[in-house]
């Protein structure tokens, strides 16, 4: 994987020297065409061989939820903020994790830390679950079904 990824870099340095173009979008457009010329040459390798294919487009879709999720959060923090009422309903949870390495806890702590509202108060000893506080618990089920489904299990598919 770390093979086809710095091809795809080197190839979109070379698109961007030959083109002579030094911008954003040429380097983003350069680094589609790597990508598509990798994958086209790498069709009939092994499984093993074609990560990177499956992964890249699984960490760019994480990437665009992520950021949908995190301006939806911000919009309600600011809108509370800027009301002469608060709206907030904090409580905290405990939950139940199904990533196991210290990475993988890390990486789901500082995704849910990162989202305006929520904040990671402890992991537990065991690394089995931690408690969050959120300034929105309206339905604890509902937040912890959307958690594991949305932001855990996309992280883990990318991280495994």
């Amino acid at each position: 994987m770390l093979k086809h990824f710095l091809l795809n870099i080197l190839l979109t340095f070379v698109w961007v020297a030959l083109t002579g173009q030094l911008n954003y979008v040429n380097f983003f457009f350069g680094g589609i065409m790597g990508f598509f010329i990798l994958w086209l040459l790498a069709r009939n390798s092994p499984k093993k061989e074609k990560e990177y294919f499956y992964r890249v487009p699984k960490i760019l879709s994480f990437i665009c939820y992520f950021f949908i999720d995190m301006l939806k959060a911000n919009w309600e923090v600011a809108k509370d903020v800027i009301t002469p009422n608060y709206h907030t309903t904090p409580g905290i949870i405990k939950y139940h994790m199904e990533a196991k390495t210290d990475f993988e806890i890390t990486m789901l702590t500082n995704i849910i830390a990162l989202t305006p509202g929520t904040m990671v108060i402890d992991i537990a000893d065991d690394k089995s679950y931690v408690y969050i506080h959120t300034m929105y618990l309206k339905d604890k089920e509902r937040f912890i079904n959307r958690l594991r489904e949305r932001t855990e299990k996309k992280l883990l598919a990318i991280l495994r």
